[in-house]
């Protein structure tokens, strides 16, 4: 079945066919059918006329009108079965008889009407067939004196000719009926799963959507966190550079060895998330290569790509981790900050996720700090607890003697970790501090989200 009931209930779909026809095909049909029923009404009527000694155009006439009736009988089968029932007596309207059983049998007229009606007709065809056939054998009695039937001919005869006229239109009339209905009631479902399906559809399409832009969220979150803060630092030690070129060439030559060091990182790592993105599906490899020479041979490719820029950083394949911090810290003094970084409680190993999520908020709000808070004191604080682990940055107010850096910021530093902090059922506070500073606090839950309690919001202080 290609086609669904919605375009037979469309606007304009009852527009092809005529009155209560829904097809032309079926006017035309119940048109042939009426124009026969009326000619042979008509010669029956003529018949008739002959025999109750009424005029000839009479009995062709009232014949006519009644054959005629057929054309209602997609509308009104219970008035052509009613007419055929009439007319019976008359020995006329045989195929409207037959046709408007059928149509009957095939309407949605209720069952026990069309029980009342079919038994009424079967009866009305059994009286005049028994009367007919009595009138006949009585006068081939007479005409042929040897002829002697016995008394069930009548009335067996009889019974066989009205089941015979009556009984295949009825069946097939509810055949048909039953086959329409069940034709109805599955391109409701047709419908219906049609409808389901577009909802489906459109639900798909939306989760494909919004998968999508997790997606380019995720990716834009992570190559601001690999490059900016990076950059940022080039940037910081670029200015340094410039100012004390001339009055202390040793300095400068350091300057310059750490902006070629952060170029280093940051292209390495920036390499490493690209190889990321363009990771496909690894080919099986063929007959006698050993699968160990395969993995020794891209660790090696790997350990190349990384280059020595990435050794001190603590960073494995799972991205950066904790211990990562000071030297994260130890950048950021290099580029003229002074950072303090305070660390309570046993440190212990994280979740990745968890370790690389701290990692980035640190670096996130150091990469701040340069920014908007140029030569401001920074206290980063790092506390291990017993289910959590809770990180802050706390700068006070720029020094105004310090040249800034002039570093462009689009807004999405905090955006980013609030995102990465909430990933992980965590809590994210940020604002400025009464000292005219600004404050990053962060507690991630070091447990599964399912086990462990409520985060606990971030404080103050963290140290202890």
């Amino acid at each position: 079945m290609t086609a669904t009931g919605a375009d037979q209930d469309a606007p304009g779909a009852g527009a092809r066919g005529w009155w209560w026809w829904e097809r032309r095909r079926g006017a035309v049909l119940d048109g042939g059918l009426a124009g026969v029923s009326a000619v042979e009404c008509a010669a029956e009527g003529a018949a008739f006329a002959e025999r109750a000694g009424t005029p000839l155009a009479v009995g062709v006439l009232f014949g006519f009108v009644v054959g005629a009736v057929l054309l209602v009988r997609r509308r009104w089968p219970v008035t052509v079965v009613l007419v055929s029932i009439a007319v019976t007596p008359a020995e006329m309207g045989y195929l409207m008889g037959i046709v408007g059983l059928y149509s009957l049998a095939a309407s949605e007229v209720p069952r026990r009407i069309t029980a009342v009606l079919a038994g009424m007709s079967t009866v009305a065809v059994f009286v005049v067939t028994v009367v007919r056939l009595r009138q006949d054998v009585a006068q081939a009695d007479v005409d042929q004196q040897d002829f002697d039937p016995s008394g069930w001919y009548v009335p067996v005869v009889s019974a066989f000719m009205t089941l015979g006229l009556n009984a295949p239109p009825v069946l097939f009339g509810l055949y048909i009926g039953a086959r329409r209905r069940l034709m109805e009631s599955l391109r409701e479902r047709a419908d219906s799963l049609e409808q389901e399906l577009s909802l489906l559809a459109d639900r798909a399409e939306q989760r494909a959507q919004w998968a999508r832009q997790e997606e380019r969220r995720r990716i834009a979150r992570e190559m601001h966190d690999v490059v900016a803060h990076r950059v940022s630092l080039m940037v910081v030690h670029a200015a340094a550079l410039q100012a004390v070129a001339l009055k202390d060439p040793q300095k400068a030559v350091r300057n310059a060895a750490l902006v070629g060091d952060m170029g280093r990182q940051a292209l390495t790592e920036l390499r490493e998330m690209l190889g990321v993105l363009r990771e496909e599906a690894v080919p099986a490899p063929a007959s006698g290569v050993p699968l160990a020479a395969v993995g020794r041979a891209a660790a090696a490719a790997a350990e190349a790509a990384a280059g020595d820029g990435d050794g001190g950083e603590g960073e494995d394949r799972d991205g950066p981790c904790l211990d990562a911090v000071e030297a994260l810290c130890e950048q950021s003094r290099q580029a003229g900050a002074a950072v303090e970084l305070v660390v309570s409680g046993e440190a212990r190993q994280y979740a990745p996720e968890v370790e690389r999520t701290a990692y980035r908020v640190v670096q996130e709000a150091l990469t701040n700090v340069h920014k908007h808070a140029a030569g401001a004191e920074v206290v980063v604080r790092l506390a291990h607890r017993e289910a959590e682990v809770a990180m802050q940055v706390e700068n006070g107010p720029s020094d105004a003697a310090v040249a800034g850096a002039r570093l462009p910021s689009g807004g999405n530093g905090l955006v980013g970790m609030r995102e990465r902090v909430g990933r992980l059922g965590g809590v994210f506070v940020a604002g400025p501090t009464d000292a005219g500073g600004f404050r990053v606090s962060a507690v991630l839950p070091t447990a599964p989200a399912g086990r462990s309690g409520p985060a606990v919001p971030p404080v103050a202080s963290v140290d202890g």
